[in-house]
């Protein structure tokens, strides 16, 4: 597999909500730790390799005002997480767990995405399609928290709206084993591919190779 020259790197919710020993919340419910550590690290390659070759690289956080009333939309959020993540308090604008974590911080000129409320990047009034749109990106290339939810959300949406979606399995993470192979071996097919960040980086060698 080779990337495309119209191709962006995603790193969804590399917050310190996730990656954040002492402040993240949600870094506490991780059960496989040697997961999140390798995710880290894939995904810390993976933000190298693309910008030293230039290619796009697109910051997709989680923050919500006090309450959360943007997951209410035209109706009370009863079930899921527009339930829940009132409840707990995670992702309120200006709190500790919003932040981007050190290793992750948007440099100059890339674009983070505003408005998004919910599972996926494109969800709520979310910029994120505009943002790949003014860049011409085709191929999204998805990193990041949590596997089988965010990532998983995010990678069906782009197949439906017409984009080609590849997880970097390696440089995503979900609570346990379990969660992360399900989503491995029954979704990704069915909504685009998986790489990894090794072959990620190899796909970007080749790619300026040839030109």
């Amino acid at each position: 597999m080779s990337a495309r020259p119209n191709a962006a790197l995603v790193l969804i919710e590399f917050q310190r909500e996730w990656l954040d020993p002492e402040h993240g919340r949600l870094n506490h419910l991780v059960e496989d730790r040697g997961m999140l550590d390798t995710a880290v690290d894939g995904a810390a390659a993976a933000l190298a390799v693309a910008r030293a070759h230039g290619v796009p690289v697109v910051h997709v956080p989680l923050v919500l005002t006090p309450g959360a009333p943007e997951l209410e939309s035209w109706t009370p959020a009863r079930l899921g997480l527009r339930a829940a993540i009132p409840k707990a308090g995670t992702w309120i604008q200006g709190s500790t767990g919003v932040e981007f974590a050190e290793a992750f911080r948007p440099a100059p000129g890339e674009p983070i995405v505003r408005g998004r409320a919910g599972a996926s990047a494109f969800a709520g009034s979310s910029d994120f399609d505009l943002i790949l749109r003014r860049l011409g990106v085709t191929d999204l290339y998805l990193a990041g928290f949590a596997t089988h939810v965010c990532v998983e959300s995010t990678l069906r949406e782009a197949h439906d709206r017409g984009y080609t979606a590849h997880v970097i399995h390696d440089a995503c993470a979900a609570f346990t084993r379990a969660q992360q192979e399900h989503v491995r071996e029954h979704v990704i097919h069915h909504f685009g591919d998986e790489t990894d960040a090794a072959a990620f980086a190899a796909s970007l060698d080749s790619a300026i190779s040839a030109r």
